[in-house]
């Protein structure tokens, strides 16, 4: 498999981590936004949204958006929960992290720290994604007080998805330890087996 992506995107990191815990061998095609890679009609012509990741199989066919990747990557392993309920609670915790989450944490992060989004960084932008960053937060806080994860009482692809940009949300301001059930929640992500830093490419 190929896996076209970007080091620095957690959007990226979700599926090497997920293959690192599956101990699935991927070639990783680093495809930066940054520089306009994945503008370029050869990649556009992989992926017609011009986003990363990208996953594509040995036989030609190739898969986007994160999220799916994830899915597709856990069927039939311990990631995927098998009780159909736990399974939905994955689902609804994916959706949640791609509506209420991501667009808020790792856009204020993106706005800090990318020098090519400088000139979105306007205090109106920066203060409705701390807002907004802060409720998610609120709300995964509210619910591991009780669950030691997302969806049933073992790590999930729901969990990948969360931790990507929740750990580096420091990066973008948030204050973490205002969150002390989100912190806890980190540590158990990280010590699961087979945990990569967002920086390993397989």
């Amino acid at each position: 498999m190929i896996l076209y992506g970007m080091i620095d995107s957690g959007n990226c990191y979700k599926p090497r981590l997920l293959m690192a815990k599956l101990g699935l061998g991927f070639t990783n095609v680093e495809v930066s936004s940054h520089t306009g890679d994945t503008r370029k009609a050869d990649f556009v012509a992989k992926n017609p949204n011009a986003m990363v990741p990208l996953l594509e199989f040995d036989d030609g066919r190739r898969l986007a958006e994160s999220n799916a990747i994830l899915l597709y990557l856990a069927e039939g392993t311990r990631f995927l929960p098998a009780d159909r309920y736990e399974r939905g609670l994955a689902y609804q915790w994916l959706f949640f992290e791609q509506y209420s989450h991501e667009p808020y944490i790792a856009v204020r992060k993106a706005l800090l720290t990318f020098p090519e989004r400088a000139r979105d960084a306007t205090p109106e932008r920066l203060a409705v994604t701390l807002e907004r960053g802060n409720k998610a937060l609120g709300v995964m806080n509210r619910h591991l007080e009780n669950n030691a994860f997302f969806a049933g009482s073992a790590l999930s692809v729901a969990d990948i998805a969360l931790y990507a940009y929740t750990h580096t949300a420091e990066q973008g301001g948030f204050q973490l330890d205002a969150y002390p059930a989100v912190a806890a929640w980190l540590g158990r992500v990280e010590a699961d087996p087979g945990h990569v830093l967002i920086g390993w490419m397989g």
